[in-house]
């Protein structure tokens, strides 16, 4: 296997309509504390902003953090699942749970999804993000990985092969 230098995920950042309102969500609902937030009034390149930075720390030490920017034009919108999505790994038990619990706070919740090597249940967050809970459906290990990889960049060159070139970048 090829070394991989990046060691993880830090963090992904989103912006976020309301910060309290997504602290709900992300703390109160799906359980994921708030571990830091922090206003910003100068950007690196010396402009004044006003802007709150928000982190919600993983149970691996990653971050998912969000940016409520209330002053700079934004376009939320609900995104399609394969536009852009959030992906959170859980156990089997603890998706089942989410799921009640999304049907209980009358949460429009999709799943559970068989997709063959993940379970998976989706919600929207208040910015209409897609948050997915996934639970993985086997065992990880080298000759797996070598063999998905394998199987990965075939896909690749066949969907290369077969897609029209006249679609718009």
């Amino acid at each position: 296997m090829v070394e991989i230098a990046i060691h993880g995920l830090h963090h992904n950042a989103y912006r976020c309509r309301d910060a309290e309102e997504t602290r709900c969500f992300y703390e109160d609902f799906l359980g994921l504390p708030l571990a830091e937030a922090f206003e910003i009034t100068t950007t690196q390149t010396g402009r004044s902003t006003n802007v709150l930075h928000i982190f919600f720390e993983m149970a691996d030490g990653s971050f998912l953090a969000f940016f409520d920017a209330p002053n700079q034009p934004f376009e939320f919108k609900a995104q399609h699942d394969f536009d852009l999505h959030i992906a959170l790994k859980v156990e089997m038990a603890h998706l089942h749970a989410m799921h009640a619990k999304g049907l209980a706070s009358g949460m429009d919740v999709r799943g559970v999804v068989d997709h063959g090597f993940i379970h998976s249940i989706y919600f929207r967050d208040p910015n209409g993000y897609v948050v997915e809970l996934t639970t993985p459906m086997r065992e990880d290990n080298v000759a797996q990985r070598i063999e998905t990889a394998a199987r990965g960049r075939a896909a690749l060159a066949d969907w290369n092969a077969a897609k029209p070139s006249n679609i718009p970048i």
